[in-house]
């Protein structure tokens, strides 16, 4: 089971011209794909800063896409919770860089999920399992 960052959910937007190891990854049918909260709020925000930037036409597409992203993960989207903060407050590393990052590694290590990203670098030192779709690494569920 895996935890996807913000950047391996934003990929799938790019339709046709998305990168070919994310796409396989997250149509495998064999990989349950989950998100954390942090997510759901890193898309909204990027939403949000299109609509008051008054692009208009291009906020409308990605809200639409923002709000397919809900419905579908709506039952995989995991809460930052009491366990959560408490392996985020012991986590070495957590500084005031990346504190969203860290969050993120958090949730993935109390739910024993595979954290999903291009960013590996952010997440070193967590103890979170780390996988990048965009390398041309193998995936799938033989992945630990």
């Amino acid at each position: 089971m895996f935890l996807a960052d913000t950047n391996v959910i934003s990929e799938i937007r790019k339709g046709a011209r998305a990168d070919a190891g994310v796409n396989d990854f997250l149509r495998d049918p064999e990989n349950e794909i989950f998100l954390p909260v942090q997510v759901i709020g890193e898309i909204l925000r990027g939403v949000e800063n299109v609509r008051r930037k008054g692009d208009l036409v291009q906020f409308k597409m990605l809200d639409a896409w923002f709000q397919h992203i809900l419905r579908d993960y709506a039952r995989r989207i995991l809460v930052f919770d009491l366990d959560c903060a408490q392996a985020w407050g012991r986590m070495p590393g957590t500084n005031e860089q990346n504190l969203i990052d860290k969050q993120i590694a958090a949730v993935a290590v109390v739910y024993d999920l595979t954290l999903v990203t291009r960013n590996t670098g952010h997440f070193s030192g967590t103890g979170a399992r780390l996988l990048n779709p965009f390398s041309g690494v193998p995936v799938g569920p033989h992945v630990p």
